[in-house]
């Protein structure tokens, strides 16, 4: 279905009303905020021919509500209580969020009732017994040094009565979820779960994927620490793979459905020779296939770097079963492994000596520290999304296009999931860094 201008809408609880505690430092004779209005929008296809073709046609162009601070906010700072939820797998920058959160809401709006949901949306759930904890802005002062989060996570779908009667209870007026493509699933439900109750909660989502497969937005936190952590490995795989005769390195990184995290450190090494990625079928066995491709660059160069992200080349599993995790997500048979075995017993038929090294740095590189640029990303984020809760804005999730924050519905976000555009600049980039063929399919 194509897409049309209502369905960039962004919710809202109420007419907002309330003058912005960001306006007293304009008011005070300082440089102050320039603030933004609903009507500022991003628009969402910046090519001259929709240009062409909304101006010949008169119609407005899809476009984005633009994120910031609103002069006029919905909440009343003193009287409003925030709740944040981690949730999902863990990422790079999930504690920068949770920090700039905890700092922009206590320090720029005067917000300071702050919960933190203990492991994920298990946290709302009385049955788990996670206690809540009260958030102030010492307890979070360091914690952006460190990976994981301190609020600790959990997969799996909850209960939406039972998690709103817990906001209820609880007195949360806005709600922070961080997470990916399944949480949002779950923030846009507790949003619904709201609004039939007539009640004012906002739902403020947060983009968290280490995959960067989230619609409607060009980069989620923590993707650029993922692929420059694989940068150090795939280099020092490199470095096995040439110090022996026929050496190969196999290196799998995250990437269930998309194949970004691969596709980026492969053109940040400029190492690697094969990209893999689910985006792409390919054959093993043929002599347009992948095993046969290896051995000609081992006979030209005598080593070789493979990186493949994770839900590449699944259809060799003929028994997959397609089991799935707590949170809905199909498990993956391990690639990594099942190409290290395939491309030894093949080689060892046909006596072609090699030497081959299998590498999994997944729960490492999810696990480290946010690098600088994806620490002042987190900010940003928060920040915006802080701004929005608290001009009344709900069920969105903020959003980054053209290097602008947007305010994207979280019913967008995740109709479909983000993959590479196997002919676009990004593919064809990595074809050129690697030199691999850009079909390995027998004709």
């Amino acid at each position: 279905m194509p897409m049309k201008t209502e369905d960039f809408d962004i919710s809202s609880l109420g007419n907002p009303d309330i003058v912005s505690p960001l306006l007293k430092s304009k008011q005070d004779g300082g440089p102050g905020y320039r603030f933004v209005t609903d009507g500022e929008r991003i628009v969402y296809d910046v090519s001259l021919e929709n240009f062409r073709k909304c101006s010949g046609s008169g119609e407005m162009p899809l476009s984005f509500e633009k994120a910031g601070p609103r002069e006029k906010i919905f909440f009343e700072p003193a009287k409003t209580r925030a709740a944040i939820v981690t949730c999902g797998g863990l990422c790079p920058g999930l504690n920068n969020v949770i920090r700039s959160l905890v700092n922009q809401l206590w320090y720029r709006y005067g917000v300071t009732r702050i919960l933190g949901i203990k492991y994920g949306y298990e946290g709302l759930v009385p049955g788990y017994n996670h206690s809540a904890v009260e958030v102030v802005p010492q307890m979070t002062n360091y914690i952006h040094l460190i990976g994981g989060t301190v609020l600790g996570s959990s997969r799996g779908n909850q209960d939406v009565g039972k998690m709103v009667d817990t906001l209820e209870r609880m007195n949360v007026n806005i709600l922070f979820c961080i997470g990916g493509d399944g949480t949002l699933r779950g923030a846009h439900a507790i949003a619904g779960e709201i609004a039939a109750r007539k009640i004012r909660i906002a739902v403020c989502g947060i983009p968290k994927t280490i995959d960067n497969d989230i619609d409607m937005i060009q980069k989620s936190f923590g993707f650029e620490t993922a692929f420059s952590e694989a940068n150090d490995i795939i280099r020092n795989a490199h470095n096995e793979a040439a110090g022996a005769y026929n050496g190969i390195s196999i290196v799998k990184v995250m990437g269930r459905d998309s194949g970004f995290i691969a596709a980026s450190a492969a053109l940040a090494i400029q190492e690697v020779n094969f990209v893999l990625i689910p985006e792409i079928s390919f054959d093993l066995d043929g002599p347009d296939g992948f095993i046969a491709v290896l051995r000609k660059r081992l006979e030209a160069r005598h080593h070789a770097v493979i990186v493949v992200a994770e839900g590449a080349g699944q259809e060799f599993f003929r028994d997959n079963e397609k089991t799935k995790d707590a949170s809905g997500n199909v498990i993956h048979n391990d690639i990594g492994i099942y190409l290290k075995e395939r491309i030894s017993e093949e080689f060892r038929k046909q006596g072609f000596p090699h030497s081959i090294k299998y590498i999994d740095p997944s729960y490492i590189i999810r696990s480290v520290a946010a690098n600088a640029n994806d620490s002042k990303f987190c900010s940003l984020l928060a920040q915006n999304a802080v701004h929005a809760a608290m001009a009344g804005k709900t069920d969105f999730v903020v959003g980054n296009w053209n290097d602008m924050f947007t305010l994207v519905p979280i019913r967008l976000a995740v109709a479909k999931r983000k993959k590479i555009d196997t002919e676009g600049e990004l593919w064809w980039n990595v074809l050129e860094a690697t030199g691999q063929p850009a079909i390995m399919k027998n004709r």
